[in-house]
């Protein structure tokens, strides 16, 4: 894989106020990868799919291109969380803490197993608000991804940036841009119960190359992040629901779009509900043993018709 990012503006040299940080709208970073059975084998025993043997030429199930493309910095450009440093293609955003607030994605073209992947991001928006404890800014990215038949998926991507002292709230839930409560939902479709323990949180850490110690290193998860536990990587519970839709409605998909409004820990169980919305439209949620929405989210069928 490699990465070559534009030319747009040059990287401050330290974290920028976010009022500083409009010139890095437009910028862009074209990275590449390639799609390899070992890697779709790896992916399928860490979620447990029964989508299994895939393939040379065999279509990547959708979503699975999320562990491709990692970002890749030598040891020491790696910040104290575990993350690369900002500053090369992402803003530096003057606040300590992001997390991934969620993604909306089109599903354009198959990507198979074997292709030779290319993925243009482009930083789209930078908007700066205020939550309940504190500033907040929002980053959303665009990518691109091609393979040699043409652009294949497209993907906006939001990333949220927060003060450290509004990591953890009581229960070690993070500081979410909206406090709306999840609207009540009843589920037509029930996913078995699942259980993120720490090997396959660090599993698939790993595939993505991950380094955010929040997933693997406890000590600082608790002690430094103020969180009870391991944290289970948003796109790995995101996967879990694109398994359950996959064996619970057997079709695939347009768009799908997820929102994330709470932490999931190492040791909780979960489970996916997913139900018909009308119009096409599979609506579903990652929610914990206690009734937390971790995930919620929508899916339409590609070829618009009700499941």
């Amino acid at each position: 894989m490699n990465a070559t990012p534009s030319a747009q503006t040059a990287p401050p040299s330290a974290a920028a106020p976010a009022e500083d940080l409009q010139a890095w709208i437009g910028r862009t970073e074209t990275v590449t990868d390639t799609v390899t059975p070992q890697l779709a084998e790896r992916l399928a025993a860490t979620v447990e799919s029964n989508r299994v043997g895939l393939r040379r030429g065999d279509a990547l199930p959708q979503g699975w291109y999320s562990v491709l493309f990692p970002r890749v910095v030598p040891r020491s450009q790696i910040g104290r969380d575990g993350h690369p440093a900002l500053g090369d293609f992402l803003p530096p955003v003057a606040l300590p803490k992001r997390m991934f607030a969620g993604k909306r994605m089109q599903f354009i073209a198959p990507i198979r197993i074997g292709d030779d992947v290319e993925r243009v991001s482009e930083i789209a928006s930078i908007a700066n608000k205020q939550g309940s404890t504190g500033p907040l800014v929002f980053v959303t990215l665009r990518h691109t991804i091609r393979n040699a038949a043409g652009v294949a998926v497209i993907e906006e991507q939001d990333v949220v940036y927060r003060t450290a002292a509004s990591a953890v709230g009581k229960e070690g839930a993070p500081a979410a841009a909206a406090k709306a409560s999840a609207p009540a939902f009843t589920a037509d479709k029930t996913s078995p119960v699942i259980t993120a323990d720490p090997v396959m949180i660090f599993r698939y850490s790993a595939l993505c190359f991950n380094g955010h110690r929040i997933h693997y290193d406890q000590p600082y998860a608790t002690g430094v992040e103020g969180y009870p536990g391991l944290v289970v990587n948003g796109g790995l519970s995101t996967l879990c629901a694109i398994e359950h839709l996959h064996d619970a409605w057997g079709m695939p998909f347009a768009t799908l779009s997820t929102r994330n409004t709470s932490p999931l820990f190492e040791g909780q169980p979960f489970h996916i509900e997913s139900a018909q919305e009308g119009d096409g439209a599979i609506g579903f949620r990652v929610v914990s043993e206690a009734g937390k929405t971790i995930v919620m989210g929508q899916a339409t069928l590609a070829d618009g018709s009700k499941a």
